[in-house]
C-alpha cells in the first residue's frame, strides 16, 4: 500500500511539470523519462534506445500492412496521400462532391467526420452514390465520442480512426484525479476494453482498416492526471488501444499522434516508434500535424512536423492539415512524399557522407544547443553583439547590385525606416550575405552597408571579395578547407571571421575547427549529399570537440515554386532545429528576398525558436465545424495578427478545442450553431456570443488582458508606401 501512495505523490507533480507549456516558443521540452514507479504502473517501458532504422541515412522503418479498401499502407508500399472532407457528412451530395474532388487531386483516403446516427446512415448513401459513379476511394470514419455510430458505420467504410483520449472517456475535462492505488486505474482501462473491443470484432470481422489517433489536445483526464500533456501519455494512450486489438488478435490496425505543436509532435511519433521496437511491434504510422493553420504558415509547421520524420523513414500516410478546401491539401502532400522518394532513393546521398557514429543526441531528452552569441571587444568599432539573436537568427543574401538600390533592400529586409535611415524591427534581417565585390566607388552601396551596420545588421562576405575590395568592419567568410590550410588573416577592414562548412568533409579537415575562433558556421550542405545527415554528423563533431560556435543553415534552392521552398526548408532544416540543433537559417534562391526572409522567420517560429508573428493553431475544418472556418480565421488574422507572443487558436468546434488551446493564449470556438465560445487558456470565459460579435469580443478579450497593442501606422498603410523597386 505504501508504494501506492508513492504514485499518488509523484503523478500530480507531473502532471504540473510537464505541460504543454513546457513546449512553447524558447521552452525546453520536457524529458521523456520518467520515475519507475510510474512508468511500471502505466504500462510504457521507456528502455528503447532507437527510433529508426538508421540516424546516418534514411531508410524506412519496416512494417506490416493494413490494409483499408484497395490501399495497402505499409513500408512495402508507397506514402499513401489523405484528407478529410469539409461538408456536413449529413449532406450526401456535397460529401460526395467533396470525396470525388479529392480524389481527383490525388487523394488515396478521404476521412468524413461521423458523429451521430444520422450521420452514420448517410455514409451508406455516400458510399454508395461514389461506388456508381466509380469510385472507389477508400472511406474512413471519424469518431469522437460515439462507440455506438462506429459500430454503425463498420459496416461500409473502410477504415475507422478511434480517438483514445474521448473514444470512451468522454468529453474533454482538465480534472486532476488522484488514484488511490493501481486497482482505481485499472478500473478505468477495463471500463475502456469493455467498451472498445466490440468495435474491434467488428473490425476484424468485416476486414475493416482502423487507425488509433491520439491527438494531443483531447488526452483524457485519466491520462493528463497520470502523465501531464507529454509525449509519453499520448503514446501511452493509444497503447492502451493497441493491447485490446492484440488481445483478439486484431492487427489491421495503425497509429497516430498528432499535435498542433511540431516539437510535440516529432517527439511523439520518435517515443511511440521506439517503444514499438522495444515490444518488436510493426504496425504502420499515419503522419500529420494537426491545427497546422493556413497558407506558408500551415504548409511550414506540416514540413517541420512530417518532413522531420520522412527524413528519418517514420510514415506510411500523410495528411497536411489545412484550413483551406480540403482538396488542396493533395499538393502539399505529394510534394513531402517526393522530398521523401528522392531522399531514399538517391542512395549517393547517404554515401556521400563519411562513416560516423552518433553519440551525442538523444530522442528522449530535449536539450538546445547554445551557440555562443558574438561578445563585444576592446576597439570594435560596431556593436557586434546584435548580428545574431539570442532566439535565432536570419541572414539574408543579398547581391551588389541591390545595395545601390538602398530603400527597396531596407523594406526587403523587414526594417523600419525614418527620413531615409533604417532601424531594425521584430522580424528585420538580423545580418546579410554579400555574394560578390562592392565596388568602392559604389557611393549608394557603402552608404547602405554602413547605415545597416550602425542599426546593428551585420555584413558577411567571402574573404577573397573582401580582399579585392574591403568593407569596414564587415565579418570575412572562409571555406574550412580554406581556413584549415593556415591560420586565418583577416583581410583589411574586417573584424572578425565566420566558416562555412559542407558536413561531408574529410574527419582530419573537420577536426581542424578545433584550433579556430569564428564568429559563427554556416553549414552549407552541397547539392547530392543528405542534408540531415551531414548536419548531424557536424553536430555531432562539434559537441565532442566543445565548440560553442553559432551555427547556420545555409540552404539554397534552385528554380522551383515558392511552396517547394517552404515544405524543402522545412523537412530538410527543421529536422535539426526539433532537435535543437542550430541557431539560425540561410535561405537562398532565385526569390524575392523579402519572401526568403518572412520564410526564414516562419521555420524559427514553427521550430518554436523564435516568435516574431501572432501564432494561430487552426483547424482544417470537417463536418463538425459550426462555422465558416476559413472566412472567420481570415478575418482575426486580418485584425490580430499583429501581436507577437500571443497565441490564438482557432477552432470550428469542440473536439480538440480546449486540449489544444492548452498552447495558447485566447481560444474562438464553435459551441453551437451560430454561437462561439471565447477562452482564455483553457477556461471558457464568455459562452454562446453570436458569431457575428465574436471577432469583435475575442478582441476585447486580448485588450481586458492587456495583450493588445494598436497596429502600427506603417503597418496600417502597409503595401502602399512599398518601395516601387521592392516589387520588382
Amino acid at each position: 500500500m505504501q508504494s501506492s501512495r508513492l504514485v499518488v505523490l509523484i503523478i500530480p507533480l507531473l502532471a504540473c511539470l510537464h505541460t504543454a507549456s513546457a513546449f512553447s516558443v524558447g521552452a525546453k521540452l520536457p524529458s521523456l523519462r520518467r520515475a519507475p514507479a510510474l512508468t511500471k504502473a502505466a504500462g510504457l517501458r521507456m528502455a528503447a534506445e532507437k527510433y529508426c532504422e538508421s540516424v546516418t541515412e534514411t531508410k524506412r522503418r519496416p512494417t506490416r500492412t493494413v490494409i483499408a479498401g484497395d490501399v495497402k499502407i505499409g513500408s512495402e508500399h508507397p506514402i499513401a496521400l489523405q484528407t478529410m472532407t469539409t461538408s456536413m457528412t449529413s449532406d450526401v451530395q456535397g460529401s460526395i462532391d467533396d470525396v470525388m474532388r479529392c480524389a481527383d487531386a490525388g487523394a488515396q483516403l478521404v476521412r468524413l467526420t461521423v458523429q451521430g446516427n444520422r450521420e452514420a446512415e448517410a455514409c451508406y448513401k455516400i458510399k454508395d452514390g461514389l461506388v456508381k459513379k466509380g469510385y472507389t476511394t477508400p472511406l474512413v470514419a471519424d469518431i469522437h465520442f460515439a462507440p455506438k455510430v462506429a459500430m454503425m458505420v463498420a459496416e461500409c467504410f473502410d477504415k475507422i480512426r478511434v480517438n483514445p483520449g474521448n473514444f470512451a472517456d468522454g468529453r474533454k475535462t482538465f480534472k486532476e484525479i488522484n488514484y488511490e492505488n493501481p486497482e482505481d486505474y485499472q478500473a478505468e482501462l477495463d471500463f475502456i476494453e469493455e467498451t472498445f473491443t466490440p468495435l474491434v470484432l467488428k473490425c476484424k470481422e468485416e476486414g475493416r482498416a482502423m487507425r488509433i489517433g491520439t491527438n494531443h489536445g483531447s488526452l483524457s483526464a485519466r491520462t493528463l492526471s497520470y502523465y501531464g500533456d507529454t509525449p509519453a501519455g499520448m503514446v501511452e494512450s493509444a497503447f492502451e488501444f493497441a493491447r485490446i486489438c492484440r488481445k483478439h488478435d486484431y492487427h489491421n490496425f495503425l497509429f497516430s499522434m498528432k499535435a498542433s505543436n511540431p516539437k510535440v509532435m516529432v517527439s511523439a511519433y520518435r517515443l511511440l516508434a521506439a517503444e514499438m521496437y522495444d515490444l518488436g511491434w510493426d504496425y504502420p504510422l499515419h503522419l500529420g500535424v494537426t491545427e497546422a493553420g493556413e497558407g506558408e504558415d500551415g504548409r511550414m509547421k506540416s514540413a517541420i512536423g512530417i518532413g522531420s520524420l520522412l527524413q528519418d523513414g517514420l510514415g506510411d500516410t500523410i495528411r497536411v492539415s489545412l484550413t483551406e478546401d480540403p482538396w488542396l491539401e493533395l499538393e502539399p502532400c505529394k510534394r513531402l512524399k517526393g522530398i521523401a522518394d528522392e531522399q531514399r532513393e538517391k542512395k549517393v546521398w547517404s554515401q556521400a557522407v563519411p562513416t560516423w557514429r552518433e553519440t551525442t543526441r538523444d530522442f528522449k531528452e530535449f536539450s538546445k544547443r547554445e551557440g555562443q552569441l558574438p561578445l563585444q571587444k576592446e576597439g570594435d568599432d560596431i556593436d557586434i553583439r546584435n548580428v545574431l539573436h539570442r532566439d535565432g537568427s536570419v541572414i539574408s543574401v543579398v547581391t551588389p547590385e541591390s545595395l545601390s538600390s538602398p530603400d527597396a533592400l531596407y523594406y526587403d529586409l523587414g526594417c523600419k525606416t525614418a527620413v531615409g535611415m533604417p532601424f531594425k524591427d521584430l522580424a528585420t534581417s538580423d545580418s546579410i550575405l554579400v555574394t560578390g565585390t562592392v565596388a568602392a566607388d559604389d557611393k549608394a552601396a557603402r552608404t547602405a552597408l554602413r547605415r545597416m551596420q550602425e542599426v546593428g545588421i551585420g555584413v558577411i562576405s567571402d574573404a577573397a571579395d573582401l580582399e579585392a575590395s574591403p568593407i569596414a568592419n564587415a565579418i570575412a567568410l572562409y571555406s574550412l578547407e580554406e581556413a584549415a590550410k593556415s591560420s586565418v588573416k583577416l583581410p583589411k577592414g574586417a573584424i572578425r571571421y565566420a566558416i562555412t562548412v559542407s558536413g561531408n568533409e574529410e574527419d582530419a579537415v573537420l577536426d581542424k575547427l578545433k584550433g579556430m575562433d569564428p564568429l559563427l558556421l554556416m553549414l552549407k550542405v552541397p547539392e547530392g549529399v543528405s542534408r540531415v545527415h551531414a548536419s548531424r554528423r557536424v553536430f555531432e563533431s562539434l559537441k565532442k570537440a566543445g565548440l560553442d560556435a553559432p551555427v547556420i543553415h545555409h540552404i539554397e534552392h534552385g528554380d522551383v515554386e515558392k511552396d517547394d521552398v517552404v515544405l524543402r526548408t522545412g523537412s530538410e532544416v527543421g529536422v535539426s532545429l526539433v532537435d535543437g540543433n542550430g541557431d539560425g537559417v540561410c535561405i537562398q534562391g532565385p526569390f524575392d528576398l523579402s519572401f526568403l526572409r518572412t520564410t526564414s522567420f516562419g521555420l524559427l517560429q514553427g521550430s518554436r525558436m523564435r516568435n516574431t508573428k501572432t501564432e494561430y493553431v487552426s483547424c482544417p475544418s470537417c463536418g463538425r465545424t459550426l462555422f465558416d472556418l476559413q472566412t472567420v480565421t481570415e478575418e482575426i488574422s486580418k485584425s490580430t495578427g499583429h501581436l507577437p507572443g500571443v497565441t490564438i487558436a482557432v477552432m470550428g468546434c469542440i473536439v480538440n478545442g480546449p486540449g489544444e488551446m492548452a498552447d495558447a493564449d485566447f481560444g474562438y470556438v464553435g459551441g453551437a450553431p451560430g454561437k462561439i465560445d471565447l477562452y482564455v487558456g483553457k477556461e471558457v470565459v464568455q459562452k454562446a456570443i453570436p458569431s457575428e460579435e465574436a471577432v469583435e469580443a475575442l478582441i476585447q478579450l486580448i485588450k481586458d488582458n492587456d495583450r493588445w497593442v494598436d497596429k502600427d501606422e506603417e503597418e496600417e498603410e502597409g503595401a502602399a508606401e512599398e518601395p516601387a523597386a521592392a516589387a520588382t
